[in-house]
């Protein structure tokens, strides 16, 4: 992952150099709009850094960055009045918010997939109950229906069983 420093501000390059020490992350510099959609189309970012004074005197080159940013963590920093280590600080705070964010949404994605399987595998066993109760089924679809209500049933306890990654991923 490597971060995209977006400022024409002297001294940028120093503060990339101290970012790249402090946060191990690889951090280019582009010093305009230009340089920056270059770079965003060259590779992605982990995280796009403009200054504010960019920002709010081009806003169009600032939608622009932020268009093509992609899933970069978009951050407006005044590099005027910010030094590297706040920007660290805020690099660092923004990162952390984006892994909760993921494992939260990892945990939700995987919430909705369990909720899913559990309603389609007690459909699955409910309807081969029921076509077993009903009469009139020859022995061999019998035989087939009762293995699938078996493997359901095996399915659905599986399903009601909290697994240790789970368990502990929700502690």
């Amino acid at each position: 992952m490597s971060i995209l420093m977006v400022t024409g501000i002297e001294g940028a390059r120093n503060c990339a150099a101290v970012l790249t020490t402090q946060l191990g992350m690889d951090v280019e510099v582009a010093e305009g709009r230009k340089a920056a959609l270059a770079a965003l189309k060259r590779r992605e970012f982990g995280v796009v850094v403009v200054d504010e004074s960019l920002a709010a005197c081009d806003p169009a080159a600032a939608d622009a960055i932020w268009e093509r940013a992609g899933l970069a963590i978009p951050l407006e920093i005044n590099f005027a009045l910010s030094g590297a280590a706040r920007l660290t600080r805020e690099i660092r705070a923004a990162l952390h918010r984006r892994e909760r964010e993921q494992a939260q949404a990892r945990r939700a994605a995987a919430a909705a997939i369990e909720t899913e399987l559990k309603s389609t595998v007690a459909g699955l066993l409910l309807q081969s109950e029921l076509a077993l109760t009903g009469g009139g089924v020859p022995p061999g679809v019998a035989e087939r229906l009762r293995t699938v209500a078996e493997l359901a049933g095996s399915l659905r306890q599986q399903l009601s069983t909290p697994q240790k990654g789970q368990a502990q991923g929700r502690a």
